[in-house]
């Protein structure tokens, strides 16, 4: 007997027939349930379909997309969702905001007040979908060579777009947090995107769940005082409330 869960993964089925992707919240409406139902649907029941920037697709179109939509994001969602919610309140009129690759970062777009007007940038592909959703923003894509792995674009050669922008902020992801040897990720190649954008930028919030606190990730980003601003979905640990009050780092959770 099919379940009303598999039913509405069939319906999405059928309405990807006819195009190449539809948006979460215009499907939310389509079958009259939340996002958030959806998002548990695909989790739960398997399938062909994912959500990647914001849109539903069929993964088979999508594959090189594989790191976001197999690994990471459709994981700890609910800690995604309540970043999201805070760290979308910083964005304001006429901000100039950088936008890093992790997959919050779509969830933090989408909570962002439509009416707001403001300007982007950014380097990954599912951050770029998201940001076509705000009718208000003006995107700015740094382009190059594209990395199947993480689904970014990495300069050639030495131009590259964030030369020439100072954002007075920047929401940068992290896979590992520690007190000692610092914020850190899994690939080497975005190094270079995370701290140009965090030189540049006059508030620099680092984004993390947890789940990423007390991990250590291949890639060095930066020691964790080079941080104004962190936010996340609980409190940690003493140890690192103790260090941020002590290095003038504001907490959110």
């Amino acid at each position: 007997m099919e379940t009303q869960s598999q039913k509405r993964i069939n319906d999405l089925i059928q309405i990807l027939k006819k195009t190449d992707k539809v948006h979460l919240k215009e499907a939310a409406k389509l079958l009259a349930v939340s996002e958030m139902t959806i998002r548990r649907d695909l989790n739960n029941i398997p399938t062909s379909l994912t959500v990647l920037g914001g849109y539903i697709v069929s993964e088979a179109r999508y594959q090189a997309t594989q790191y976001f939509v197999s690994d990471q994001q459709d994981k700890q969602v609910n800690e995604k969702l309540h970043i999201a919610k805070l760290a979308s309140k910083l964005v304001y009129a006429n901000d100039t905001v950088f936008f890093d690759c992790g997959t919050t970062i779509p969830f933090i777009i989408d909570a962002i007040d439509d009416e707001i007007t403001f300007t982007a940038i950014c380097y990954s592909l599912n951050a770029f979908l998201a940001l076509q959703n705000k009718p208000n923003c003006k995107t700015i894509l740094c382009g190059g060579y594209y990395q199947v792995n993480n689904a970014i674009f990495t300069s050639i050669g030495q131009h590259c777009q964030l030369n020439s922008i100072c954002p007075n902020k920047a929401f940068i992801s992290a896979a590992g947090v520690d007190i000692s040897r610092g914020v850190t990720c899994y690939h080497f190649d975005e190094l270079d995107m995370k701290l140009q954008a965090m030189k540049q930028s006059d508030l620099r919030i680092l984004i993390a769940d947890h789940t990423k606190f007390n991990q250590v990730k291949p890639a060095l980003i930066s020691e964790l005082t080079l941080f104004n601003q962190i936010i996340t979905d609980k409190a940690p640990t003493k140890e690192f409330i103790s260090f941020f009050n002590n290095h003038n780092i504001k907490l959110m959770y």
